[in-house]
């Protein structure tokens, strides 16, 4: 029996639009192609377009059964990635180049009066100072391209730099300083040097604070020209810095990130061989109740390392986004099989932090994913039609909420599911106005008032369920609101949270009869119900903070809690500008003085929705 076509369509619905690697795999789950995007979406969406494609990316195409990607906080930690995957695993539908025995270098003839950059691999026999190595040669003509941008320090040869009369090409596109002619005095080619080495050696907050200070400088002298070429050198420097992050330790550790949600847990791990991310993989473990991430991560962690095909490739360190349960005991237990020390961490620094948040991205990735497949769905939908003991299959829900700050800019949401799960062009946001702040019964009522007008025209389709977030109040105003419009055929429920306000102890209450009904944690159909209520519950927050933050002001930062004049100040210092903090990593966020983890994880998440 031939295998089912790759449903294409459901995965480029919910496929994240960030930097990432992304590998095809065929009927057997071996990778036919690695690749790398800087937008996941529109690079994987390009394979089934149609037309445009050669005969070989066909072939390719139609051997597809399944796509796994990674996200990656920048399109160079994308190249880096993408280039060992493809190196370890060889895929038959990639270029392949022969393996090189030794890993290149950045080289810089520091004896010379102009010292000269450039590409190296092989014995260091040449005088001078070697900076790496680098995981691939791509890594270090990237740097070495970024480099000659941004210090603009010489990378031509010697006998060619001796021998010229007039400036090159390379000074006319402002690669160079034209040293060759002396265009360049020799005092300030140095400063571009030291700038060059210091970054080399990692000391990013020191080039960065300089650089800082010199554009405030010259801003003040009105040197504005000049200020807004530093502005460039700052904005550029955090590009190479993304060069060390794929490879940037030594040691084996594997980087175990997991998410859970609506019943459903998604566990990724990073292996980290040598320094090195050598691949990852997303694990979806069943389990029958509701349990803590510390439990569900020490359940995972025994059976996967302990499995008998498994023990030879324990690492030496496991990093978790929780603390599993007793895990000093289990890494003694695991320590006693691969007959070593074996450490388990979830607080860690420097590049391990960075390893368990891009793992903890791919984890919220990889369940969202599962969340809303398309098989996923109908089995979810089909156990709720047996719970409600429904006539059909619902095949479309809708779900109100209702978010304020002390009565403030009131906002309710209202979100739809279908069959392929969150159907978000159909989401809508609904300003309230006119009513007591505070009072929620009355912004259920105006918002499924404007809806249900709006449906009842035409305007879309009605809905099969209706869920309301609360309990029999706001049940009461969505019934009274659908009599007073004599809409019969929709089915409402109200889910309220339990005693305990903990998930998988909701009480769901039915319209009408406004019989309780409490369904097994482990039900499908709670899940879905859980799915629909969370995002209901999301998108009516993130409206909200929207419509708060536009109230308030109009710069985009004073939007942010937390950020005020100092803070925006220092932000705009060490970026230069709005445009590059919108571009800003995570982790050049956290670089900015007086702007700790936690804010920046709150400016990016605003920035990136």
């Amino acid at each position: 029996m031939p295998e089912p076509a790759f449903d294409h369509k459901n995965f480029l619905k919910h496929a994240s639009t960030r930097p990432g690697v992304y590998r095809m795999l065929d009927a057997q789950g071996k990778i036919l192609y690695v690749g790398k995007a800087k937008n996941l979406k529109n690079r994987l969406s390009s394979y089934f377009r149609g037309g445009g494609l050669d005969n070989k990316t066909i072939a390719l195409v139609n051997r597809i059964q399944d796509i796994e990607i990674t996200i990656t906080s920048s399109e160079t930690e994308a190249l880096l990635l993408e280039q060992s995957m493809i190196k370890d695993n060889r895929p038959p539908y990639n270029i392949l180049l022969r393996d090189d025995k030794s890993y290149p270098y950045i080289f810089l003839s520091s004896q010379d009066a102009f010292p000269r950059l450039a590409f190296h691999r092989g014995a260091k026999k040449k005088k001078g100072r070697y900076f790496g190595p680098f995981p691939s040669a791509g890594a270090v003509r990237e740097s070495l391209a970024l480099l000659q941008k941004i210090f603009h320090v010489r990378q031509c040869e010697d006998t060619y730099f001796r021998n010229r009369t007039r400036p090159c090409l390379q000074y006319q596109i402002k690669r160079c300083s034209g040293p060759c002619v002396n265009l360049v005095d020799e005092q300030a080619y140095a400063e571009d040097v030291r700038y060059s080495i210091m970054f080399l050696e990692g000391k990013n907050d020191q080039i960065s604070k300089e650089l800082a200070a010199k554009m405030e400088k010259l801003s003040d002298n009105l040197q504005f020209e000049e200020a807004s070429v530093v502005r460039d050198q700052i904005r550029d420097i955090r590009l190479i810095q993304e060069s060390q992050y794929v490879a940037g330790e030594k040691g084996d550790v594997d980087v175990i990130a997991m998410a859970q949600d609506a019943g459903a847990v998604c566990l990724h791990v990073i292996f980290v061989r040598g320094g090195r991310i050598l691949g990852n993989k997303n694990f979806y473990p069943r389990f029958v109740m509701e349990k803590e991430g510390s439990d569900i991560l020490r359940a995972f962690i025994a059976q996967y390392y302990l499995l008998e095909q498994h023990k030879q490739s324990i690492p030496r360190e496991i990093i978790c986004n929780y603390k599993p349960d007793d895990w000093d005991q289990l890494a003694a237990a695991l320590g006693q099989v691969a007959e070593r020390k074996v450490s388990i961490k979830h607080q860690v620094r420097g590049h391990r932090q960075q390893w368990l948040e891009l793992a903890s991205v791919n984890a919220g990735h990889g369940l969202m994913n599962k969340l809303n497949s398309k098989r996923s769905m109908e089995q979810r939908l089909g156990a709720l039609q047996t719970a409600l003991k429904l006539k059909n299959t619902p095949l479309r829900l809708e779900c109100f909420d209702i978010s304020h700050s002390a009565g403030e800019a009131t906002v309710a949401s209202c979100v739809v599911f279908d069959q392929n799960g969150p159907l978000k062009s159909e989401y809508r946001r609904f300003n309230i106005e006119d009513i007591t702040p505070g009072d929620d019964y009355a912004a259920m009522e105006q918002a499924l008032r404007r809806r249900y007008t709006r449906l009842k025209k035409g305007e879309a389709k009605l809905p099969d369920i209706l869920v309301i977030d609360g309990g029999a109040g706001q049940l009461s105003q969505a019934e009274q609101v659908l009599g007073n419009l004599e809409i019969k055929d929709v089915f409402l429920l109200g889910i309220a949270k339990g005693v305990s306000r903990k998930a998988g102890q909701e009480t769901l209450i039915l319209g009408g009869s406004r019989r309780e009904v409490a369904l097994p944690p482990e039900s499908p159909a709670l899940h879905l119900l859980q799915h629909i209520r969370d995002e209901s519950h999301r998108f009516a927050i993130t409206s909200h903070r929207q419509r708060r933050g536009k109230k308030r002001t109009e710069s985009f930062l004073d939007q942010i809690p937390g950020i005020g004049p100092a803070k925006r100040r220092e932000l705009i210092r060490y970026f230069g500008g709005q445009q590059e903090i919108r571009r800003a990593s995570l982790q050049d966020l956290q670089r900015v003085n007086g702007i700790s983890k936690a804010l920046a994880r709150d400016i990016y998440d605003y920035l990136h929705g």
